[in-house]
């Protein structure tokens, strides 16, 4: 299980990734764009944070296949290990193929149904994204979408990955991780309902008054 934290907010990653086993870190162009700082500036903080081992996704901007390529080489010559996001429109899947046969991964993102998912790895992407809320939102099934897109890629493609993205809850996520998907990329917002139920820190504050109740310190 690969387990992202879908921003480019340097300080959250560094907050989030002392805590969470997080494998690496997706963007895309409205995620940078929100840093209103460089790219190249942003993506560099990000992978000194993951470290050499963990994975940075950056997305192409054109809308042409061939231009998408150029996109994904710039990047691939600045950050030799990065995955190239590509939306998985006609020229990007024509993109993800020229990008294949240069050993550039890729990930087919903007997935909204499983056919569309399922041509993207056919063509080579390592991984594929379905925007699990955002079909949510247009009336479908985003989880539903998830376990289709997975059997797919289970019967046929099993070297390509669903990586689930888009969630407004935790719920959604793990409804994925259940449908068996084998990754998927969260917004801190969601990683931090993951991790902030008042609950838990209601339970350990009465284990606290127990003991201070019945042994006056907090020893042992």
């Amino acid at each position: 299980m690969e387990f992202y934290l879908d921003t480019a907010d340097v300080h959250a990653v560094r907050k989030l990734n002392r805590v969470l086993p997080i494998v690496g870190v997706t963007t895309n162009p409205s995620i940078i764009a929100k840093e209103k700082r460089p790219a190249f500036e942003v993506l560099a903080e990000l992978q000194d944070i993951i470290g050499e081992r963990g994975q940075l996704f950056a997305q192409t901007l054109s809308r042409e296949a061939e231009q998408m390529v150029e996109e994904a080489l710039q990047l691939r010559e600045k950050f030799p290990s990065i995955v190239v996001k590509v939306p998985t429109t006609p020229e990007g899947i024509a993109a993800i193929k020229m990008l294949t046969e240069q050993h550039v991964p890729t990930l087919g993102t903007a997935v909204y149904g499983a056919g569309q998912g399922f041509l993207a790895a056919l063509a080579g992407a390592k991984y594929v994204a379905p925007y699990v809320n955002r079909i949510d939102a247009q009336g479908g099934n985003g989880v539903e979408t998830v376990r289709e897109l997975q059997r797919l890629l289970d019967l046929h493609k099993p070297d390509s990955m669903v990586l689930a993205a888009s969630f407004r809850t935790p719920r959604q996520a793990l409804d994925c991780m259940l449908a068996g998907c084998r990754s998927i990329t969260i917004g801190t917002d969601v990683a931090e309902f993951f991790l902030a139920d008042p609950a838990v820190f209601a339970a350990l504050d009465k284990f606290d008054a127990d003991w201070n109740s019945a042994f006056s310190k907090l020893v042992f």
